[in-house]
């Protein structure tokens, strides 16, 4: 199988760091935000998502993923009593994107339905500094040979080279900065969902085609390192393993593998809890797995909090 998230790397000349960045995991660490008071309502709706908000026995995941990210969200926005500026967000369902850039001496193009995307009224602050970025110049992008990086991509005619941020972009429209992308995997099939390294790479490209086509929004089309770095986040989930990045477009040329790289974080295969118990499991007539949620996560709920407060706390 052809490595994903690598592929989607060389595809937008980008240099992966493990894990989140300090700015994100500062606000997960900050014990002065309350996030651990805000740790039994999560589980709560962990409950409510798994086991409640149905009459069949087990809810199918198509049915309780969504319903669990809409609980997550709901948490997310009470924060917004205590930071006033959370109120300035809009949600965008089903929004289209579309960014086209050249590498090396191919057209690429990312376009499609970009998840649910939320956008806000100020940019989210680059999250590395200027010497972190120049230091990127040093970092040697993998290449395939002999495979070819674009091995298993669609291949179309392209009559026009489409940058467009959508719908959600429009002038005039107040919540014009990209923050978070979200993926819910809820196909109840298991083949029919993306694997989570698939996963990733779909990530990938989705926040690198939303910054890209934020960029020659604002910057237009000439190739060039950005002087304010353009940060869009993203997080995956199939309703219980959640994928956390947060990704930053530091230049838009991206023809040749040399110079300022773009930035990405990951933070992978992050658990929200290990087992939902719809009946509990009897066995010689005595309960063996009580029906519950067991093996709750916290600090992954607060990092799906953390991503949506970064930019404002």
């Amino acid at each position: 199988v052809f490595p994903g998230v690598r592929q989607a790397q060389w595809l937008t000349k980008t240099k992966l760091v493990e894990g989140l960045p300090p700015a994100v995991q500062g606000i997960v660490d900050n014990a002065a935000l309350g996030l651990p008071e805000l740790e039994e309502r999560a589980k709560h709706m962990v409950s409510h998502a798994r086991l409640w908000d149905t009459a069949e026995v087990a809810p199918r995941r198509e049915q309780y993923c969504p319903v669990l990210f809409e609980n997550l969200m709901h948490i997310c926005r009470l924060m917004s009593g205590k930071y006033p500026s959370l109120s300035k967000r809009m949600l965008a369902r089903n929004c289209r994107i579309a960014a086209t850039w050249e590498r090396e001496s191919i057209l690429l193009q990312v376009r499609g339905l970009s998840g649910i995307l939320m956008n806000s009224m100020t940019p989210i602050p680059p999250v590395a500094s200027k010497e972190e970025i120049l230091a990127t110049k040093e970092h040697v992008l993998e290449t395939f040979y002999p495979i070819a990086p674009t091995i298993d991509l669609q291949e179309v005619n392209v009559y026009k080279e489409l940058n467009d941020t959508g719908q959600c972009f429009r002038d005039g429209y107040p919540y014009s900065h990209p923050h978070t992308l979200f993926f819910l995997e809820s196909a109840n099939v298991r083949t029919d969902r993306f694997r989570p390294e698939q996963l990733r790479a779909k990530m990938l490209m989705f926040a690198f085609g939303n910054a890209l086509a934020k960029a020659k929004v604002l910057h237009g089309n000439d190739p060039k390192v950005l002087d304010q770095p353009i940060v869009v986040q993203s997080i995956g989930t199939d309703g219980q393993l959640f994928q956390f990045m947060v990704f930053q477009l530091n230049t838009t040329d991206l023809v040749s593998n040399d110079g300022v790289k773009n930035l990405v974080w990951i933070d992978s295969d992050q658990n929200l809890y290990e087992r939902a118990q719809c009946v509990p499991e009897v066995k010689k007539r005595v309960v063996t797995k009580p029906a519950g949620i067991s093996g709750f996560q916290p600090d992954t709920f607060k990092k799906f909090l953390a991503l949506y407060l970064h930019g404002t706390v």
